[in-house]
């Protein structure tokens, strides 16, 4: 008698239904932190927001008013009382808000901070006190990089404020004086931004720190495979939102997918991401590319941390803000 074979799929590896369980080698305030974000189905409460077609650009828009109120309210909530003044700063289509902390230890250095928000979300408000946060923990000067964004600025607009930023800041202070910063979406305009910035002839900063980075808009990456509900801060793939921020550009370009760009000549940089991060495969490939290049890379992979780590009020997200901070600090005594 025949024995029945079993065919798996060509292009795979078939995983059985099963329960990914929260870690218990985090902190009870981490795993809290991941509970909140799923319903009592196991569900990812961020994957039950549907995206609208890509031609409805009234949808976008209001998706992206929607999702806005709600950063500002949790971006706030998350920044207590911020005790730096802010200014903002408007160059021709660029607004960048100026964060000035008390007390500055490094009053001739300064950050720019690029945001995150998937290339639709995160700017005004959020961005606004996003700086605040940053002049504060990093005790310099910080600009708020409030670049454009579809569905009315589509790339190359966010870029261009950017760049434009950057060129402001070169104008004040020294490149070695100067940390460029970027969550996420901002992770990919930050490094897309020293590619172009590069290719136009600038100077590189003293360093760059790229917290979970979108350089891949491709989304080839492993990860987004393995992760994919595993991530219960960023649940599944931004494909529509890639095509929304493209428009026609090609989305491996470097200056939309950095991850494909030529490395080197890059400043020290900064790599963070989580074991639960959907981006975890855009780190992973981008350490490697920068290893490559012989640019100097610190590697941060946080324990259970889903993109975005657990925004705050966790020993984890503590350690993590510690690192960036040495690694700054590092930075400047180097230039001292």
């Amino acid at each position: 008698m025949a024995k029945a074979v079993t065919t798996l799929p060509s292009e795979g590896v078939l995983v059985p239904q099963r329960i990914v369980p929260f870690p218990t080698s985090i902190s009870a305030p981490a795993r809290a932190a991941l509970q909140r974000l799923v319903t009592a189905q196991g569900l990812p409460v961020n994957a039950l927001q549907p995206l609208p077609p890509l031609a409805d650009k009234a949808a976008w828009q209001a998706l992206k008013d929607q999702v806005n109120d709600h950063y500002a309210l949790a971006v706030k909530g998350m920044a207590s009382h911020p005790r730096a003044s802010v200014d903002t700063l408007i160059l021709g289509d660029t607004e960048i808000h100026v964060a000035t902390p008390e007390g500055s230890a490094h009053p001739q250095r300064a950050c720019i901070d690029l945001h995150g928000g998937a290339l639709l979300f995160g700017g005004g408000e959020a961005c606004r006190v996003g700086a605040q946060q940053q002049a504060d923990r990093y005790g310099v000067r910080c600009f708020g990089v409030d670049y454009r964004l579809p569905p009315d600025f589509p790339y190359p607009a966010a870029l261009d404020d950017c760049l434009a930023a950057y060129r402001h800041v070169l104008s004040k202070y020294s490149p070695a004086d100067i940390v460029l910063i970027g969550r996420s979406a901002g992770g990919n305009l930050a490094l897309a931004m020293l590619l172009r910035g590069r290719d136009e002839g600038l100077p590189m900063p003293a360093g760059l720190v790229l917290l979970s980075p979108e350089v891949d808009l491709t989304e080839s990456g492993d990860s987004f495979h393995t992760n994919r509900h595993v991530d219960v801060m960023l649940p599944l793939p931004l494909m529509p939102i890639n095509q929304l921020y493209a428009g026609d550009a090609d989305l491996a370009h470097p200056y939309l997918s950095p991850l494909f760009g030529q490395l080197e000549g890059l400043p020290p940089t900064f790599l963070q991401t989580g074991t639960r991060d959907l981006f975890l495969s855009n780190a992973a490939r981008l350490h490697r590319g920068l290893r490559r290049a012989r640019v100097p890379v610190e590697f941060y992979l946080g324990e259970g941390m889903p993109h975005g780590g657990f925004m705050g009020g966790t020993a984890e997200d503590d350690d993590l803000a510690q690192e960036i901070r040495g690694f700054i600090e590092a930075l400047w005594q180097h230039q001292a």
